[in-house]
């Protein structure tokens, strides 16, 4: 005799695909939320750490802009230091100048001629004066042109009608003062 099913197979079947496209699609979404919550993750980790690098090298610039604001400081205060240096080293090259300036107002002056004032301002000496003539005002440019450490005279006044000065010529003129050379300074010594 023939066996006749009378249960809805055709119904369970389709309830079992059902069943298991149910299944299939809560599997798959689900491992497709454990991938997005992974790459997330491992990106998150991605960003943190290139966070941590970013902030280590912001100290490290902030460390090394102080360090470049200290070494232009110590730059300034080191030409600052030179300068001063330099400027003692002239004075001290200087010093015998004012010697040697003395020293050749006296060789350089000729009988008659009598000095009342000398001014310096840098190189240029201001002489004041009295003369008995005008050629001893001569004489003397002369004679301070022919210096090792003077040069170049210049007559700025010769007035022979002052009162404090009756019968004589006062007289203003300007010298330059120079440094004769190292083997001239040594050989003259």
């Amino acid at each position: 005799m023939a066996k006749i099913n009378l249960l809805p197979w055709r119904e369970a079947l389709k309830k079992e695909h059902q069943r298991q496209f149910a299944f299939m699609a809560v599997g798959s979404a689900v491992f497709m939320v454990l991938i997005i919550v992974y790459v997330h993750i491992h990106f998150s980790g991605l960003i943190a750490q290139q966070n941590n690098r970013n902030s280590f090298l912001q100290k490290e610039i902030e460390s090394v802009e102080k360090d470049i604001v200290a070494i232009k400081s110590l730059e300034a205060d080191k030409q600052n230091l030179l300068a001063r240096m330099n400027i003692i080293q002239q004075l001290q090259g200087s010093r015998p100048e004012i010697v040697h300036l003395f020293d050749e107002s006296a060789k350089t002056l000729p009988e008659g001629v009598f000095l009342t004032k000398l001014n310096r301002t840098g190189s240029t000496v201001k002489v004041e004066g009295v003369a008995d003539s005008n050629a001893n005002v001569s004489t003397l440019m002369k004679n301070l042109d022919a210096s090792q450490w003077m040069k170049g005279p210049r007559l700025d006044v010769i007035d022979s009608s002052k009162k404090e000065f009756d019968g004589l010529s006062w007289f203003n003129l300007r010298v330059g003062q120079t440094r004769p050379a190292k083997d001239d300074e040594k050989g003259g010594k």
